[in-house]
């Protein structure tokens, strides 16, 4: 069960992602990201792309992946609707390969906000006491 929502913060929004797993949480996120900048129900699976970042923890982790994804939006114009994430664990802390497809922006999609960077602030990944993951963070607008 993959969701996100958006949440109030001062003068930015934030970004909340939920799953059952690590994995579906970070799907969320991304999600919730692009949700940020279009109508993601509007993005259809046109172009995939690889995505792979390998980092020290979960926080710096997820700052890597959603980096890589909002370098290929303002690199390729490209914005994503469907993400499938795998998290694994190594010797040195962790690993994420994603596949994200979607299509190049268009007036389809009801641009919204323009994300400029992603950031630490506010970056929140903990497991919930019923079990759901957590994944937030503000991005800078």
């Amino acid at each position: 069960m993959r969701a996100w929502e958006h949440y109030e913060h001062t003068a930015d929004i934030g970004v909340r992602g939920y799953g059952s797993t690590l994995e579906e949480a970070f799907e969320a996120v991304a999600l919730g990201l692009f949700d940020v900048m279009v109508n993601v129900r509007k993005v259809e699976p046109r172009e995939c792309r690889e995505v792979e970042v390998e980092e020290e923890d979960l926080e710096a982790l997820l700052y890597s992946f959603l980096e890589e994804l909002l370098v290929l939006h303002d690199t390729e114009g490209l914005v994503f609707g469907e993400v499938k994430v795998k998290i694994e664990k190594t010797k040195n802390g962790y690993r994420l390969k994603a596949t994200a497809c979607g299509e190049v922006l268009s007036e389809k999609h009801e641009p919204k906000e323009e994300v400029k960077a992603i950031t630490y602030h506010d970056m929140r990944i903990e497991k919930l006491p019923d079990g759901r993951w957590l994944v937030q963070f503000v991005p800078d607008l």
